[in-house]
């Protein structure tokens, strides 16, 4: 059933994607900078709960194009941020030095911005805004979360955690997090122990660890680990927490 309910959610998409298929390029302030991303608007007038997608550390490459433009098929106006103002890595070396420069609270900033960028559009409605983002774009999601409360919804894929206590009590979102089992870098423990932090303050996360699968399970250019199961299984998770989180 829930192999046929994900291939109808996908085939909706499909119509959906071919009625808006190229994004909008937009700029919006940032501090003294301008920030950048694509802009995915779904069908229909609106307004719509909106999404801001945050890229893997490879940068804004053609998956996470792909996810945002699914997304917006399913009904939200997504916002694929460039964090990396244009440079896209095609190796792990040139990920690392992408990665490794690009500081922190500019990113946090960026994404900050984007969130308030889609509160002013018309096609938004303003208190409907999530986060959904990938390794080095799951740990920036849960960074949205906690400098912009206003945030209604949080998806964090094998992003890094935080655990200080006065960051993760200003997570007013919703939490929802899909974790390797086998992940080296973002260990089992910590999201366990941030999974009872979260509960502690009153803000249960709904986080789930797949016991056979690494990093970046869910990303099909990961030739060495993705896993089509979990993957498929993460995606419809994370499809029924937006709906029930940010749909009306």
């Amino acid at each position: 059933m829930r192999r046929i309910l994900t291939l109808l959610i996908l085939l909706s998409a499909s119509f959906a994607l071919a009625a808006n298929p190229e994004p909008q390029k937009v700029s919006f302030a940032s501090g003294g900078e301008m920030a950048q991303g694509l802009l995915y608007l779904p069908s229909g007038s609106g307004p719509h709960p909106a999404l801001v997608v945050i890229h893997e550390w490879w940068g804004l490459n053609d998956w996470v194009k792909e996810q945002a433009a699914q997304y917006a098929a399913l009904g939200y106006v997504a916002l694929a941020v460039d964090l990396y103002r244009g440079q896209v890595a095609n190796d792990p070396d040139a990920a690392h030095q992408l990665s490794r420069g690009l500081p922190q609270d500019r990113g946090v900033r960026d994404l900050v911005s984007a969130v308030h960028f889609l509160k002013q559009r018309k096609d938004v409605e303003a208190k409907r805004i999530g986060a959904l983002g990938w390794c080095m774009g799951g740990g920036y999601a849960i960074q949205l979360a906690v400098a912009e409360p206003s945030l209604r919804s949080v998806v964090v894929n094998y992003g890094s955690l935080p655990t200080e206590q006065t960051s993760l009590a200003k997570i007013k979102a919703s939490v929802l997090g899909n974790f390797g089992g086998k992940d080296m870098g973002i260990l089992p423990a910590s999201v366990d122990a941030f999974a009872v932090q979260m509960k502690q303050l009153g803000n249960p996360a709904d986080v789930k660890i797949y016991p056979e699968a690494g990093h970046a399970f869910e990303n099909p250019n990961n030739k060495l680990g993705y896993r089509s199961e979990e993957a498929e299984d993460a995606h419809q998770r994370i499809v029924t927490f937006l709906s029930r989180t940010l749909q009306k």
